[in-house]
């Protein structure tokens, strides 16, 4: 097994690779003058079973193209099987035409990363399942609830939680959190008027005097998040935190999330924490390495990865 990072992610990378036990594969990433992108890897895996460790996450572009252009150099290479490990994929929000003549970006993603040489993926925490299809190769997804659980019971205990979904589509999600925990579900019923911009309308569920934790799969602008939090503690909710797989935080997210009623917003490192994210007091990080580093194991075996969930 070989492990390969590109520049999007290297602590992840790291972190997944002493879980293994494995070194690092040495390759070079760099770019031309013009910023072209150039891989070359630096030992034989003539034979191996490589993994690329790279989530397509800000600045999105550059990321996909060191994905590509590593998937490709090691398929010249010779390497016996290559899969991508995405903890974060990009473009996931468009996957479908939500008007007349609108890309379905996702699904080009997944054609030019197959049309790369990439033999399986392996990702986490997918924000649409039919993703999955997009891809004519093997394609793990990977959930990041165990991690998120364990955290929640970690830091709450046997008290009164409520699990609540930010909106309608998050509701499995959530459910299946709640479920898991033995806790309640409530569901906020909101209404977007434009992109990026979210309204409160309703709270489905009895919150009054109960710990209240919003799940979801992906915060950017965390405007969703903060009127929700906002709704929840005017309903009596007796504190609102938040767990998020994807921490994008894009723009002025983060001080959005000090101003707000939150009291505790919990990200993955499934993309790289911005100085502000590190600093600020209300944002915590907590590890997806093990998760990932187990399905990796388990897949260079031949091993089930389902059951990790079972």
């Amino acid at each position: 097994m070989k492990l390969v990072a590109g520049n999007a992610n290297r602590p992840l990378a790291e972190a997944i690779a002493a879980g293994l036990s494995a070194p690092m594969t040495n390759a070079s990433i760099r770019r031309f003058a013009d910023m072209e992108v150039f891989v070359e890897i630096l030992e034989n895996v003539r034979g191996e079973d490589v993994f690329v460790i790279q989530p397509i996450s800000y600045p999105a572009n550059d990321n996909l193209m060191e994905l590509l252009v590593s998937i490709d150099a090691l398929r010249r290479a010779s390497a016996r099987r290559i899969t991508a490990v995405l903890p974060y994929f990009g473009y996931a929000r468009q996957d479908r035409k939500p008007g007349p003549r609108t890309p379905i970006s996702a699904k080009l993603v997944a054609n030019l990363i197959t049309t790369a040489g990439a033999d399986r993926v392996l990702t986490l925490d997918l924000h649409a399942g039919q993703i999955q299809g997009f891809f004519d190769i093997p394609t793990d997804n990977l959930f990041g609830a165990p991690v998120i659980i364990k955290d929640i019971l970690e830091r709450y205990g046997n008290e009164k939680l409520l699990i609540v979904s930010p909106d309608v589509g998050g509701v499995v999600r959530a459910r299946a959190t709640a479920r898991r925990l033995d806790a309640g579900l409530a569901i906020i019923d909101k209404r977007r008027e434009q992109a990026g911009v979210s309204e409160v309308m309703n709270i489905i569920g009895e919150v009054s005097g109960r710990h209240c934790i919003l799940v979801d799969d992906i915060v950017d602008s965390a405007g969703t998040l903060c009127n929700a939090a906002t709704a929840l503690a005017e309903a009596g909710a007796k504190t609102v935190a938040a767990y998020v797989t994807h921490g994008v935080l894009s723009g002025g997210a983060v001080a959005k999330v000090g101003n707000s009623a939150l009291e505790e917003l919990v990200i993955t490192d499934s993309i790289l924490p911005t100085e502000a994210v590190r600093i600020t007091p209300k944002v915590r990080c907590i590890s997806i390495a093990p998760l990932i580093g187990e399905a990796i194991r388990r897949i260079s075996s031949e091993q089930s990865v389902s059951s990790l969930f079972d």
